[in-house]
């Protein structure tokens, strides 16, 4: 158990995951991005959340006040939110404002900051009141909105936050006490495994409250995200095997039609080819008729015709009765004739 205790607890990717988790809702309005860089120097955002143009207004409670350019800044639990913090982080916010290539191209009306703390700022908001003049009222619980300046401004404390508006952002701590939000977490968790902002917050939050969770699962955390591996890795087994089903069918039936077509082809083709024949014998019918046909206008006998053909009597036979029976007939008409009585063969 001591192990478990010294294990770090990623809180800034968690954080980053819950705040997206937070506002799933109305992603399709922000781009969100992480440890925003100020510039080649190390100062950075926590989180900068762009809100996307012609986008409607915010309606989750954590991001009413978002304008066009909003600032995050997370503390993690244990770690309180100070007065220089705020300074620091109001300078970051000055800095990306100013930080353009087109004078004055982000509004100072458009930039939010937000800071982020599990516990009450009581140092930092009483100087925010006394020294810099500010009204800082209660708009719900857990959320204060700072008013004064150019900048909107909000702090959320997580642990006054609503359980069912915010349970992943209130969760986001190393003391949750109650089993039952550990269970409402794990339930969520289960209806959004295809997530992995879940699975990033989820993992963060076990390891930081894992007496909770291994009361409630009645196994060890490693086990449990073993168990949540395996159902995942189970479930992309079987979707990836669907797919492989599916396309397999799919090939197979492009195959068949293929086939399919080719068979046709070759029967067009086959068709084609003993039309050709037809016209072939034809044409070598219509030939042997006109030759023949030349051979009685001279008067020459059956058995002279065939010795001159180099064949039998009885082979010229049809094609001479039908062109001595039709004297005032054509050689096409002739032929005509011939293939009626005598198909070529």
């Amino acid at each position: 158990m001591e192990l478990k205790k010294k294990r770090v607890i990623y809180w800034h990717p968690a954080f980053y995951a819950d705040i997206q988790i937070e506002l799933k809702d109305e992603a399709d309005k922000l781009t969100f991005e992480n440890e925003h860089h100020l510039s080649k120097k190390p100062m950075q955002i926590d989180v900068l959340i762009i809100k996307k143009e012609k986008a409607g207004p915010i309606r989750k409670n954590i991001g009413r006040i978002f304008k066009k350019h909003n600032v995050i800044e997370y503390k993690s639990p244990g770690r309180s939110l100070g007065i220089d913090d705020f300074y620091k982080v109001y300078g970051y916010a000055c800095f990306y404002k100013a930080d353009v290539t087109r004078a004055d191209s982000i509004s100072a009306k458009e930039v939010t900051i937000t800071f982020v703390s599990e516990r009450y700022p009581r140092k930092l908001i009483r100087h925010l009141r006394t020294i810099r003049k500010y009204e800082v009222e209660k708009a719900e619980d857990g959320i204060y909105n700072v008013k004064g300046d150019v900048f909107s401004i909000q702090i959320l404390v997580t642990k006054e936050l609503s359980e069912k508006e915010n349970l992943w952002l209130k969760s986001l701590t190393n003391n949750l006490k109650e089993p039952e939000n550990a269970r409402k977490l794990m339930e969520d968790y289960q209806k959004n495994q295809e997530n992995n902002l879940y699975q990033s917050a989820l993992d963060a939050i076990m390891r930081a409250n894992y007496k909770v969770f291994e009361e409630i699962n009645g196994m060890s955390i490693e086990d449990t995200f073993m168990e949540f591996v395996q159902e995942k890795f189970d479930r992309k087994l079987k979707e990836e095997t669907e797919k492989v089903v599916k396309d397999a069918e799919k090939k197979a039936e492009t195959a068949e039609k293929k086939a399919e077509a080719a068979e046709k082809k070759a029967k067009t083709a086959e068709k084609k080819a003993e039309t050709a024949e037809k016209k072939a014998e034809t044409a070598r019918l219509a030939e042997r008729i006109s030759l023949i046909q030349k051979k009685c206008a001279k008067s020459k006998p059956l058995s002279v015709i065939a010795r001159e053909l180099e064949t039998e009597s009885d082979e010229v036979l049809p094609i001479y009765d039908i062109i001595t029976q039709n004297p005032g007939k054509t050689a096409e008409e002739l032929c005509e004739l011939v293939i009626r009585k005598l198909p070529p063969v």
